[in-house]
């Protein structure tokens, strides 16, 4: 996107997040947003609390700590991804599918059967998940996974 293009702060700011997190494979802190971006951390906070209205950040109880900026999960998870080196946690089995979708990049999905607590690879072409025999089941719809994200 060209530096010319007009673009609204949210925006802005969701960039900064999730290209910080692309690069690292953690989420950003606030303080660390609000230094890229040139802004005090109570209009980053502001803006957090919007994008958390739209369904594009989960925070912490403190309003300040991202938890999930889907696909990422901004905690310790099951689901870790690899891509090109850097390790990253997903919320979810959805979510670890779609962080090698997000980089546009193949990588390496570690996690585990719920049921049996069997250790599952999967390999993620630019294309998609290698063929396997696994089935994916939600418990949730995912119309109302945003009720209680954490849990879902």
């Amino acid at each position: 996107m060209p530096d010319d293009y007009p673009v609204d702060f949210g925006t802005r700011v969701k960039v900064t997040v999730y290209r910080a997190t692309a690069e690292s494979g953690s989420l950003p802190s606030l303080e660390a947003v609000a230094a890229k971006m040139r802004a005090t951390p109570t209009t980053i906070k502001d803006s957090y609390a919007r994008l958390r209205a739209s369904r594009l950040l989960l925070l912490q109880a403190d309003g300040v700590t991202i938890r999930m900026a889907p696909p990422f999960s901004g905690v310790p998870t099951q689901h870790r991804v690899t891509v090109d080196g850097t390790e990253y946690y997903a919320n979810c089995a959805w979510d670890a599918l779609g962080i090698p979708a997000a980089l546009h990049r193949p990588g390496v999905v570690d996690s585990r059967c719920e049921q049996s607590l069997e250790p599952l690879r999967l390999q993620i072409g630019v294309n998609g998940p290698e063929p396997s025999t696994w089935l994916f089941h939600c418990l949730v719809p995912a119309a109302k996974w945003w009720d209680d994200l954490v849990f879902t």
